[in-house]
């Protein structure tokens, strides 16, 4: 029981986060709507959408951070311990008994998408909801992609992604 309940308390603080961001950052992209774009406006914005669809979206979240998640989440399930339980977020994002190469990674990461939150709020509209834009479906795409691979890891069959802890 403590192995589901790791499981379901890590994927859903996990989606809790990526959801506030989502509800944080919306408004901005929202305004846009009401602004009069010249080209390079329209291009940014496109370039925006395009370039974190992709990189984000797609390779970042559906390629690598997605699928782990879900495999760390069923590692979770299936190898409870009381700190992984209380943290599961914090392990489903493989912040600690992970490899040596996932911690550097995941640190690493957080640390650069943090200096990127704080460089972006220093924009003015409409840079900022283009940016945001871009994030903003990203994120989406990720939220979406972690639930798939969720159901994918605990429903389906034949779901072989390592979950990269030590022993793996």
């Amino acid at each position: 029981m403590a192995g589901w309940i790791g499981a379901i308390w890590g994927v859903l603080g996990i989606s809790l986060l990526f959801g506030n961001g989502l509800c944080r950052l919306y408004p901005y992209a929202q305004e846009l709507c009401g602004m009069n774009f010249a080209w390079y406006h329209w291009s940014s914005l496109a370039a925006s959408l395009i370039l974190m669809g992709y990189a984000e979206g797609y390779k970042g979240f559906h390629l690598k951070f997605s699928p782990r998640v879900a495999a760390r989440a069923l590692y979770l399930k299936q190898n409870p311990t009381v700190a992984r339980v209380l943290f599961a977020p914090l392990f489903c994002m493989g912040f600690f008994h992970a490899t040596r190469k996932r911690k550097i990674a995941s640190y690493c990461l957080m640390l650069m998408i943090v200096m990127l939150i704080i460089l972006v709020r220093q924009l003015a509209q409409p840079w900022r909801g283009i940016v945001d834009a871009g994030v903003v479906l990203g994120l989406g795409w990720g939220l979406v992609s972690i639930w798939i691979f969720v159901f994918q890891a605990f429903f389906g069959k034949g779901f072989d992604v390592s979950p990269e802890t030590p022993r793996n």
